[in-house]
């Protein structure tokens, strides 16, 4: 195959990559929109049991309908995929409490501080090396989170809390599925992560669930449905097009976080909200600059030795 036919094939998978990449940010927002209308009447322990119950259909279907028992083996660390599991419950609980708590677009940008936690958590836990750049972003990141954390309320106060406490489950969810990849299938650690979620969330379900109205029957199917529609968008957008690409389209999350915000609850983000996520935003920019150099370099010193 010639150089010019080689491109645009290329180019075509980079596209879908970007067009999946923005299909899954929107839907993690639907998703967290669907989790804010039913926290109004429902517990979010109960609304990530129908979550993980309703997501984990897919994958029941595929394992017993279609005969791909290879996503129940666990090859290696079985533990480490349980202990994925719980933490993932955890960071989903905590997520949905804070979009409970606050404004959408306030909640979005809090949680996009998770990146700023994986440089910290590399370094304990990985022990990678992170040069001044990381850390410079690191900085700058949460001088951003100290501009937006000018509450109005004890509520506001409690959200930030839980915000952060979220982001922080996130980063330290990366860690662990950097590493544990490695290991393990994709299919393998979502399927039980749904699973081990759902048996984990189920368990307070007699004393705090409520009847679901009517009207609240589509929202909580809609929770599952996004959230596995999500993972499967960010799934095609990571296997066509690289993750400092993909990761840019996280802030289209923040777009329409605002847009929901303003449309069902009337909501628009403070200024000092405004001005915080922009300093947080261009911290992550910056690192993602950096990784994305870092790679350039790496692959020209690898096709040198060549």
């Amino acid at each position: 195959m010639s150089k010019e036919e080689a491109t645009p094939a290329h180019q075509e998978r980079v596209v879908l990559g970007m067009s999946a990449a923005t299909g899954a940010f929107f839907m993690f927002t639907v998703m967290s929109m669907f989790a804010k209308l039913l926290s109004e009447n429902h517990s979010v322990i109960e609304i990530a049991f129908y979550r993980n119950l309703i997501a984990s259909m897919p994958f029941l279907i595929m394992v017993f309908a279609f005969g791909r028992r290879e996503i129940l083996v666990l090859r290696s660390k079985p533990a480490l995929v349980g202990i994925r599991a719980v933490l993932g419950t955890i960071s989903l609980i905590t997520t949905f409490a804070a979009f409970s708590l606050m404004p959408m677009a306030d909640t979005t940008v809090l949680l996009f501080t998770s990146s700023l936690f994986i440089p910290v958590l590399a370094v304990i836990f990985l022990k990678e090396s992170v040069g001044p750049y990381r850390w410079a972003a690191v900085a700058i990141g949460f001088i951003g989170v100290v501009i937006m954390s000018h509450p109005s309320g004890e509520a506001y106060t409690l959200g930030i809390m839980v915000a952060l406490c979220a982001s922080l489950m996130h980063a330290t969810l990366q860690i662990i599925l950097r590493y544990l990849s490695r290991y393990e299938s994709p299919e393998t650690i979502s399927f039980y992560f749904f699973i081990i979620g759902t048996f984990l969330t189920a368990l307070p379900l007699p004393f705090i669930a409520v009847r679901p109205t009517m009207a609240e029957i589509p929202l909580l199917i809609g929770v599952g449905l996004s959230g596995a529609a999500a993972q499967w968008f960010l799934s095609i957008a990571f296997r066509n097009a690289r993750a400092s690409i993909v990761t840019v389209f996280n802030y289209s999350g923040i777009v329409w976080a605002t847009l929901f915000g303003w449309m069902i609850w009337n909501e628009w983000p403070l200024p000092t909200v405004i001005a915080g996520a922009a300093v947080v935003i261009c911290s992550n920019i910056l690192m993602i600059w950096r990784e994305s150099r870092l790679g350039k370099i790496s692959d020209a010193r690898f096709r040198a030795k060549l």
